[in-house]
């Protein structure tokens, strides 16, 4: 475990007994009665705006061919759409279940680390925080920068280089933000969500009036045609799954929830409507105008759709894409510091994690130690090899935290349930996560195999930081002298107790 640091979160400015006082310049000082704990700001509207605004990235603009590719026709591939979404409320569901009864921060983490222990709760947050959230974090940061640039190099080809100082401007923007202030980054959030949800009826509004002039070509027989092998339909579901990930956002911050038995079931069973349809009537557009072949060969779907039924009102689609991924970048970050710092606050990472502004009342460390990791995935070349090898991380440990759910029910019956689902809804749903991670082992082992080994690297990370306790007096030394000089900087204490946990 990590050793504590020699500055207090006392709430009169004095140190505990024993310890040494710093400088006085240098004093980290509290006002009374104000206490040093993650404000409960999420209210209902800002709990629907964090999962809608983070599910609904750039994918369903961009490239939503994942699906068609991979089922051959019209009509399977929004029947696939539908059948995700529905099976995404599913774990939605079971997700609602596991933050009303389990009533702390940090989602997956703190889900498998009650069902199952601490060694598998550390692997996943140590993958998450080393290479899956900054790199996930710069994929959706570069398509913001590329379209964010679009509507100014409409006839020459965007410079790398300048879509990348984009990017890092972009999300040091966000990481500032979330540093600064929990309501101003929910507020944003509520504004992106609404921008979000007017680009998608900017593509639907057009695409029910092609309907109702008969526009229905590509409807016909949309269930015959170039059919896709046995092997595409699983691939199909994996890339539906994916396109509606983030659904389990808003239990990252359980703890912050106004009134959580309530407002997180009520915030994931909107959202999930939401987007599903938000989802299907997307598609339904798209197909009133572009064919199968039209889509497929398409850079950009929504761009090559309002370009045809828009006219110049289409150089505002590039604007709305970017502001799509800038609020995914924002509740993507928001949420995921949230794991970090409850993991700190477990011991599992540093402790600095685990520390919150004296006035600002963010977790300021935990917001601000993906900037260094990110801004050194955006420069790294290989960063979509890096997620593909470890997309199957995400199921594995999110079928795992929904199994450790139907644990849970036997291992602990007495736990306080206020939102119960029924049994087959877990068991469908982690079977189906599972299925997800055997598809990715039989379509690309090597890359899974990578993606497993690079997964792995946790266990003995989990024995050398966590477990062995005799490291030398120098280290620990070290580590208290770095811990005291950031809270010094970044002007952090630990958080005090909170009640209701």
């Amino acid at each position: 475990m990590f050793r504590k640091s020699p500055i207090s979160s006392c709430s009169n400015g004095s140190y505990p007994q024993g310890q040494s006082k710093l400088p006085s310049t240098y004093d980290i000082k509290v006002e009374p009665g104000d206490k040093v704990v993650l404000k409960k700001k999420i209210t209902l509207l800002r709990g629907v705006s964090i999962i809608t605004g983070t599910i609904i990235g750039a994918g369903i603009f961009i490239s939503p061919k994942g699906i068609l590719q991979n089922t051959g026709t019209v009509g399977m591939s929004l029947i696939v759409w539908t059948v995700c979404g529905i099976l995404s409320l599913f774990g939605a569901l079971c997700y609602a279940e596991l933050g009303t009864s389990i009533k702390k921060s940090g989602g997956h983490y703190t889900y498998i680390l009650e069902a199952f222990g601490p060694l598998p709760a550390f692997v996943r947050v140590w993958v998450e925080l080393l290479i899956i959230r900054p790199a996930a974090t710069a994929v959706i940061s570069l398509a913001f920068g590329h379209y964010i640039l679009e509507p100014f190099f409409i006839q020459c080809e965007i410079p790398d280089l300048a879509v990348k100082l984009i990017t890092a401007v972009g999300i040091t923007v966000v990481m500032v933000l979330n540093s600064m202030s929990v309501s101003w980054s929910a507020r944003l959030q509520i504004f992106l969500t609404f921008c979000k949800l007017v680009a998608i009826l900017i593509i639907i509004v057009p695409g029910v009036m092609q309907l109702i002039r008969g526009e229905t070509e590509h409807f016909k027989d949309a269930f015959f045609g170039n059919l896709a092998s046995v092997k595409g339909l699983p691939l199909a579901f994996y890339s539906g799954m994916y396109a509606y990930s983030g659904w389990f956002y808003l239990n990252f911050v359980t703890e912050e929830v106004e009134n959580p038995e309530r407002n997180v079931p009520l915030a994931i069973c909107s959202s999930m409507v939401i987007v599903t349809l938000g989802y299907v009537l997307t598609n339904v557009a798209y197909f009133t105008t572009l064919s199968p072949e039209d889509m497929l060969t398409s850079k950009a779907v929504a761009v090559t759709f309002s370009e045809r039924l828009l006219g110049n009102f289409s150089l505002a689609v590039p604007i709305f894409v970017a502001l799509s991924c800038f609020g995914s970048m924002n509740g993507g970050i928001f949420a995921v510091s949230r794991m970090f710092y409850v993991a700190s606050r477990e011991g599992h990472l540093p402790e600095i994690l685990s520390m919150i502004h004296v006035r600002k009342h963010t977790p300021l460390p935990a917001v601000i130690v993906l900037h260094p990791l990110t801004m050194i995935m955006l420069f790294t070349s290989d960063l979509y090899s890096l997620l593909n090898f470890l997309s199957f991380a995400r199921w594995l440990f999110i079928g795992l935290a929904v199994a450790g759910m139907i644990y849970l029910r036997y291992k602990r019956p007495d736990m306080p349930r206020p939102f119960k689902v029924p049994l087959f809804i877990p068991a469908l749903f982690s079977f189906t996560c599972l299925f997800m991670v055997a598809l990715s082992l039989y379509a690309d082992p090597v890359n899974t195999g990578i993606g497993f080994a690079i997964t792995m690297t946790g266990v003995p990370a989990y024995y050398l930081f966590i477990i062995w306790d005799k490291k030398p007096a120098w280290f620990r030394q070290c580590l208290d002298k770095i811990t005291s000089t950031l809270q010094i900087i970044l002007e952090v204490v630990p958080t005090e107790e909170n009640p209701d946990l």
